[in-house]
């Protein structure tokens, strides 16, 4: 009696994978990071100028990957989407003290506005005097 392992060790598949569907295939196995696109500008010249603390730049950064740099339905006017708060401490591994401190330091220096809780409003170059001058929009809508 034939054994079926031995049947199907022995069988040769009709398309023969070439070298460059087996790279394509190992390299599809291997995650590769994601990245953002955040603008020189805030490295250059907002944490130079401005000091920022470690939460802040956290939440900034937070905030500004779910408006710019995300699928989102709002971002011609630099809003973000509904946001829970306690989803961005747990994201973040902060406390809800140090996140509410931030958003209203981030609010004082303009880099930010509150809609209403969870929905903020993200400036593309981060104050209104870099969005002037890159010419950036907000379709009329300013906060």
């Amino acid at each position: 009696m034939i054994n079926i392992h031995t049947i199907i060790a022995g069988h040769r598949s009709k398309s023969k994978a070439t070298k460059s569907d087996q790279l394509i295939s190992q390299t599809k196995s291997h995650k590769t990071p994601t990245s953002s696109d955040i603008p020189d500008l805030f490295f250059d010249e907002i944490l130079v100028i401005y000091k920022l603390q470690r939460v802040e730049i956290m939440v900034l950064m937070y905030l500004y990957r779910k408006v710019w740099c995300k699928p989102n339905l709002y971002k011609k006017y630099g809003i973000s989407q509904l946001l829970s708060h306690t989803d961005m401490v747990n994201s973040l591994n902060l406390s809800i003290e140090d996140v509410y401190q931030s958003l209203r330091k981030l609010e004082e220096l303009g880099f930010i506005g509150t809609i209403r809780s969870g929905q903020y409003f993200v400036r593309k170059y981060f104050t209104r005097e870099n969005d002037e001058k890159y010419e950036q929009t907000y379709d009329d809508f300013e906060v």
